[in-house]
């Protein structure tokens, strides 16, 4: 008998503020098309005034337990990745963990950028496995329009708020990849490069700063990264792109995610792709673009999923799952 961490529910939320790229011609030296071309970028969500990360993660998590039948005190764990929580501390997942009234478990919060939900779902996965846990929430959310710098425009332009989320349960499989569930996973780092993306405040600067990104090199480190990665997590698998049915990558750029597929082997009309709606989400950008594709018919079960991101750090990953 194996245990796989199996998908019982995944859901999302998006702030009610649209907004397009039109709208940012009026403030920096821009323009649709500008941003369309590089991008592919066509609007993104903001959360408005006084709504916070962990707000858009309990909606989310509402989301997968409905989706999944249960209630928050069938949960034994709630991770969130994000990179803005509301506070220093206490963590975003305390707070979604009474804003549901979950009473019991625990709660805590995961960073690594825009690999965070990854990250997220490999703690998720050990805590099943080793059975700490039996469900385990997961939650990717940010609000990372509060670390722009409005007066530039190659990175103001790029980035959403939104929240998404994956309930995940232990259950019996098999024990090959035929199995339902996470079947491998690849976590990376080098803090070599912390310099390329970066947000240039905290608490040793005693500001939130904003962020900092050197654009042609962190395209350059994506592209053969989340290639490598996605093929090391496949190999661990014992599958190959000729398996996969799903592409679920992280949603930072069109031209990205297109190289990224090229180097797979695998053509876009297995990709999912919500960047046009959603631009850069973080975190949120993986569990976002899961729900999405469930919502849209595309991602169905059975399906054969990899999922990959790369952020600051640089931190990078990817996991293979069975739907």
């Amino acid at each position: 008998m194996t245990i796989r961490a199996v998908v019982r529910g995944v859901g999302h939320y998006l702030p009610e503020r649209v907004v397009p790229n039109s709208e940012f011609e009026a403030t920096i030296d821009t323009s649709d098309e500008w941003i369309r071309s590089r991008s592919g970028i066509e609007r993104r969500h903001f959360a408005a005034e006084g709504q916070t990360t962990s707000d858009m993660a309990t909606r989310a998590a509402q989301a997968a337990l409905a989706q999944a039948g249960l209630v928050p005190d069938d949960i034994d764990a709630i991770i969130v990745a994000t990179s803005t929580a509301d506070l220093t501390f206490p963590s975003a997942a305390t707070m979604v963990q009474a804003r549901l009234g979950m009473t019991r478990g625990f709660a805590y919060d995961m960073q690594a950028v825009c690999a965070g939900f990854v990250f997220a779902l490999a703690n998720a996965n050990a805590l099943i496995l080793s059975a700490q846990a039996r469900r385990v929430l997961v939650i990717g959310a940010e609000t990372f329009s509060r670390l722009m710098d409005w007066n530039d425009r190659t990175t103001s332009v790029l980035f959403g708020d939104g929240a998404g989320a994956l309930v995940l349960e232990g259950q019996e499989g098999m024990g090959d990849s035929t199995d339902r569930g996470i079947l491998s996973l690849d976590l990376n780092s080098d803090g070599r490069h912390k310099d390329i993306l970066y947000v240039d405040g905290g608490v040793s600067t005693g500001t939130t700063g904003h962020l900092r990104m050197m654009g042609k090199e962190v395209f350059r480190h994506a592209v053969e990264k989340l290639a490598d990665t996605a093929h090391t997590a496949l190999e661990k698998a014992g599958l190959t792109g000729g398996d996969v049915d799903w592409i679920v990558p992280h949603q930072a750029n069109i031209r990205i995610i297109e190289a990224t597929a090229k180097r797979m082997q695998v053509p876009m009309d297995r990709v999912i792709v919500t960047v046009q709606d959603h631009g850069n989400t973080s975190a949120a950008s993986i569990p976002l673009a899961l729900s999405v594709g469930v919502a849209r018919g595309q991602i169905k079960p059975g399906d054969l999923i990899v999922a990959e991101a790369i952020g600051g750090g640089l931190a990078w990953g990817s996991v293979v799952l069975r739907w």
